[in-house]
């Protein structure tokens, strides 16, 4: 299994949420309208997509910011290795080429949308947790990834790496990211597609799209 530089994974992980974030702000000049309207009557609108984002967001965010606090600082360690589980988690939601879901799975019913919302408040609350998000990657600069641990949405007795947290909150939103892009293409939105970073320069789980 692949092993990570530290310091280079979130260097990784704070470019693609900078990048994550600047895509959100400018959907703040998207009409409600067209933010909200879906592909299909099974399809979600980009403004659904974001509320599934909010959703995980509102769990993973204080979960994280809470084993932090609660946490010795420790950055003696240079590397960082995956766990299996964690691992396997972050993979299953990397978009595979052109930023189509490598593999389709239902969302569990308590972080899907359930009416529409204004979509100024959904990107609102967006911007601010990419911005907490980029926070707490450089709050973890002073932590080992490896030996914090934080529990996961379905199961919080469950805990992975920390490391392992951040790359599958921010490959969860690269994937649904693309959905919402896909919905508003479709909304007859022109707009410049998700840059996708790659991890490291031996990691090529994730890939350069444009």
């Amino acid at each position: 299994m692949t092993s990570y530089n530290r310091n280079t994974l979130i260097e990784n992980l704070l470019d693609q949420t900078e990048i994550i974030l600047k895509k959100a702000i400018e959907w703040q000049m998207i009409p409600h309208s067209t933010f909200a309207l879906r592909p299909t009557s099974e399809s979600w609108s980009a403004n659904e997509c974001l509320q599934h984002l909010n959703s995980y967001g509102r769990f993973y965010l204080p979960a994280i910011e809470g084993v932090l606090i609660r946490s010795e600082e420790r950055d003696s360690s240079t590397q960082f290795s995956p766990g299996w589980l964690g691992n396997y988690f972050a993979k299953l939601m990397t978009p595979g080429i052109g930023g189509k879901p490598s593999k389709k799975m239902n969302s569990p019913k308590n972080h899907a949308p359930k009416t529409i919302i204004d979509s100024r408040l959904v990107i609102s609350e967006f911007i601010d947790q990419q911005e907490k998000l980029l926070a707490l990657l450089n709050t973890a600069k002073k932590f080992d990834l490896d030996t914090v641990k934080v529990g996961i949405s379905i199961a919080p007795f469950i805990k992975l790496k920390l490391g392992d947290v951040f790359r599958f909150v921010i490959a969860h939103q690269v994937r649904h990211i693309f959905q919402a892009e896909r919905a508003l293409a479709n909304a007859g939105v022109v707009q410049e597609k998700l840059k996708v970073i790659s991890l490291t320069s031996l990691d090529r789980s994730l890939v350069l799209f444009y």
